[in-house]
C-alpha cells in the first residue's frame, strides 16, 4: 500500500505594525474555520509574557502555539523552525497562521519559510499587512523605516478601522494606496477586521531579490571570482516582482554627497515609476520623494545610511547610473 506524503500546508503570514489589528482580524478569519478542519497558529510577541493567545478561543480544532522573546522575523531562526516543527508534527494542520510581534520584519520570515526545506511543508499565501487607517495622518507614524517596510513587504494590505478615519485619513489613504502600488496587488478595506478568507487565499508571488557588491567593484573582479556574501555598506541590490524592478543603493552615512549635483542627477533620470532616496550632503540631509508628476525634496532626520531606490519598468543602464551618482560624492573611502 502507497502512503501519500502529506500536502503543503496553505500557510498565511499576518503582520502589521503594533496596534494595527492583527489579532482581531485574525480571530475573524479563525471563525470562518470547517467544522471539519484543524488549523494552527503560531503567534511571537516580543515581550516574555503572551497575551495574544488568551485571546484566541482554544477550542477544538485549533493548535496554537506561542513564541516568546524576540522577534522571529529576524532574531535566530533556530527557535522558530524548532516551533514550527512541533506545530505541524503535533497538529497536522489542514491551514496555519503566523502572527509575527509588530516589531518585526516580515519580509525576512517570509524569506525563511520559502527556503527549500519549508517547500514539502508550508504552500505560502499572499503575505498580508494590516494597517491603521485612522493614524495615517500621523505622517511621522507611517514614515517610519519599520512601517514602510513591512508595506514594501505586503501583497495584501487589510486597513483596520476604517470607521475611525478621518478625510485626512482617506486622503493619506489614497496617497499610499499610489506610492506603493508597485508593490502591493490589493488593498481590502477591513471594519472591524471582517474579511473573508477567499480574500486572503492567493498564493504569494516569488520575489527575486540579489544583494551585490556596487556596480562598480562588481567590474574590477574576475568573472572567475567568488564574491563574498554582502553583510555592510555598500552595496547594490535589484529586486523584482510584479512586472517591475526596484534599483536599489546602501552607501555609508559618512559618504557626503553635492546636494545639487545629486539633484542634476535625479531630475535627469528616465522612464522609471519612482525615486526615492535619502543622503547626507554638503547642504544637510536631504529626502527625495520623486514620481512623474512631483519631484518633491526636503530637508530630513540624519539616517542611518544613504539610500536610494529607482522602480522601473523598463530596462535601466545601473552601471551608469552608479557611476554618476558615486561621482556626486565629496567623500568616498573604498
Amino acid at each position: 500500500m502507497k502512503i501519500l506524503a502529506p500536502k503543503p500546508v496553505p500557510t498565511h503570514i499576518i503582520s502589521g505594525f503594533l496596534g494595527a489589528g492583527k489579532t482581531t482580524l485574525l480571530q475573524h478569519l479563525l471563525a470562518q474555520k470547517p467544522e471539519h478542519e484543524v488549523w494552527a497558529i503560531l503567534m511571537n510577541e516580543f515581550g516574555q509574557i503572551g497575551v495574544d493567545q488568551q485571546l484566541i478561543a482554544q477550542q477544538q480544532g485549533y493548535a496554537v502555539k506561542e513564541l516568546l522573546g524576540g522577534c522571529l522575523c529576524c532574531s535566530s531562526q533556530l527557535p522558530m523552525q524548532i516551533a514550527l516543527s512541533r506545530l505541524l508534527s503535533e497538529s497536522k494542520p489542514d491551514r496555519l497562521f503566523i502572527e509575527p510581534t509588530g516589531l518585526g520584519h516580515p519580509a525576512q520570515l517570509l524569506e525563511q519559510l520559502t527556503e527549500p526545506h519549508w517547500q514539502s511543508s508550508l504552500n505560502m499565501r499572499a503575505l498580508v499587512i494590516v494597517v491603521d487607517g485612522s493614524r495615517l495622518h500621523d505622517r511621522e507614524w507611517v514614515q517610519q523605516n519599520l512601517y514602510t517596510d513591512q508595506l514594501k513587504a505586503a501583497q495584501i494590505v487589510v486597513l483596520s478601522h476604517v470607521d475611525c478615519m478621518n478625510d485626512a485619513d482617506w486622503q493619506a489613504y489614497s496617497a499610499l494606496k499610489q506610492e506603493y502600488q508597485t508593490y502591493v496587488q490589493y488593498w481590502i478595506e477591513a471594519e472591524n477586521g471582517q474579511v473573508g478568507l477567499p480574500q486572503l487565499d492567493i498564493v504569494q508571488q516569488p520575489v527575486q531579490r540579489k544583494i551585490q557588491p556596487l556596480l562598480k567593484l562588481q567590474k574590477i573582479q574576475s568573472n572567475d571570482e567568488k564574491r563574498a556574501e554582502i553583510k555592510q555598506l555598500p552595496y547594490h541590490y535589484v529586486e523584482t516582482t510584479q512586472g517591475y524592478t526596484v534599483g536599489g543603493w546602501k552607501l555609508p552615512k559618512r559618504w557626503q554627497f553635492n546636494f545639487y549635483n545629486l539633484l542634476d542627477l535625479l531630475c535627469a533620470q528616465q522612464d522609471w515609476v519612482r525615486i526615492k532616496g535619502i543622503f547626507n550632503t554638503d547642504q544637510g540631509w536631504k529626502s527625495f520623494n520623486f514620481n512623474p508628476q512631483q519631484f518633491n525634496y526636503k530637508s530630513a532626520d540624519e539616517s542611518i545610511d544613504n539610500r536610494i531606490e529607482i522602480i522601473t519598468q523598463s530596462h535601466q543602464d545601473w552601471f551608469a547610473f552608479e557611476t554618476q551618482l558615486l561621482a556626486c560624492c565629496r567623500n568616498i573611502d573604498q
